[in-house]
């Protein structure tokens, strides 16, 4: 059955009920969470449901937490559900689910609905996510209702699919809240149909941190494959780099927390002396700030933490099962100046080598004139609105 954890006894105006479903990452649930933790240090009730695989620290002590039965991705290429056991769910399994969100919904009673990622995404999570929609449509009062998304979406290549992402934001959506900077990337550059929402979209900004507080320990260069579930090869390349280049500076090499337990035993017995190894960092913000070269998929999430840090960076953008998001992000920076790129597919400890000494050769990035107050933006719009 569903858990509630609740954090905050205060009642504020504006009743906040969010649902965001992390499936192989974790960079939805930290952007939704960032952005939960500011309308909340607004004055607002926030009610987060969550989906995933729970991860330690989300969705922030500052919210109520509902955490429905986990689900996951049956494969990178996020074909399928499975439960935490990897075992395929069933219709009983999705039933319950969906009732117990409803059930979460209900005793909410929100005055704004935030549903992270669909309908642009998360078409597996229709089963629960329609009779959501229903029940916000048929309640009364009826709460607004938005989309949540980031700013560069997954292309769709299957017919009618951004068709049908239109139709549902015409007929159920009050709004849009795309977490980026038109400045440095426009929804239409991703999503072709953007003219017929026109209307319905505000951009909030880039979703990022704060100027984190300076590192209680100091790495000069510093790896992270963000939850680890497809991270692998990126982590064991550059634990191979490490003892071949840069072998006088500190490595951090983080694994993420879904690494397999076999892949991260094996690093840790490859791991050459100017390496440590860590499952997770929370004071990774901060890392970047006092490191000198950032190595690192291409997210959301990393990428803002990477820009507000000003570190230099090498990106390797995941594109298993087809995915775009990343690779157009990476390749947006690096065209900026603000990184170098390497494709994920045939990666070699050659080329990250050869790369690293490029990237230290170079200063580190000047602030990039992008807007980075995504959180605070978010909470502002949604305050204002009617």
């Amino acid at each position: 059955m569903a858990q509630i954890r609740m954090t905050a006894s205060h009642s504020p105006p504006l009743r906040i009920f969010f649902y965001v479903q992390h499936l192989l990452g974790i960079g939805h649930l930290a952007r939704a969470s960032r952005i939960a933790s500011a309308l909340a240090k607004d004055g607002c009730q926030v009610t987060v449901v969550t989906g995933g695989v729970p991860v330690n620290g989300f969705p922030g002590p500052d919210v109520t937490s509902v955490t429905l039965p986990a689900v996951v991705a049956s494969s990178a290429g996020f074909s399928g559900l499975a439960d935490q056991a990897g075992k395929p769910v069933d219709e009983d399994f999705l039933s319950h689910r969906r009732d117990l969100l409803l059930d979460a919904f209900r005793q909410a009673a929100p005055d704004v609905v935030i549903i992270e990622a669909f309908p642009f995404g998360r078409r597996q999570m229709r089963f629960e996510l329609l009779p959501l929609l229903e029940a916000v449509a048929t309640a009364d009062p009826k709460p607004r209702l938005y989309s949540s998304v980031r700013d560069i979406l997954q292309q769709q290549k299957k017919p009618g699919r951004d068709e049908e992402t239109v139709a549902l934001l015409r007929d159920r959506f009050d709004g849009v809240l795309v977490h980026g900077d038109p400045h440095f990337v426009r929804l239409e550059e991703t999503f072709p149909l953007t003219g017929a929402i026109a209307d319905k979209i505000v951009y909030t900004g880039l979703v990022a941190p704060a100027l984190p507080p300076e590192p209680a320990e100091t790495f000069d260069i510093v790896v992270s494959a963000g939850g680890g579930a497809v991270g692998r090869d990126l982590v064991r390349a550059s634990l191979e780099a490490a003892g071949r280049v840069a072998t006088d500076r500190r490595w951090l090499l983080i694994a993420g927390p879904n690494l397999p337990e076999q892949d991260y035993a094996a690093l840790e017995e490859d791991a050459p002396d100017n390496v440590t190894l860590v499952r997770f960092r929370r004071d990774f913000p901060s890392l970047l700030r006092g490191a000198e070269l950032s190595i690192s998929q291409a997210g959301y999430n990393t990428v803002g933490d990477l820009l507000v840090a000003g570190c230099r960076a090498i990106l390797v953008p995941f594109t298993a099962g087809g995915e775009t998001e990343q690779s157009v992000r990476a390749e947006r920076l690096e065209r900026l100046g603000l990184a170098l790129t390497l494709p994920e597919a045939g990666l070699t400890t050659d080329l990250l080598a050869e790369a690293v000494t490029t990237a230290l050769s170079r200063p580190k990035p000047d602030n990039p004139d992008i807007d980075l107050g995504g959180a605070a933006g978010t909470s502002a719009i949604l305050r204002r609105l009617p």
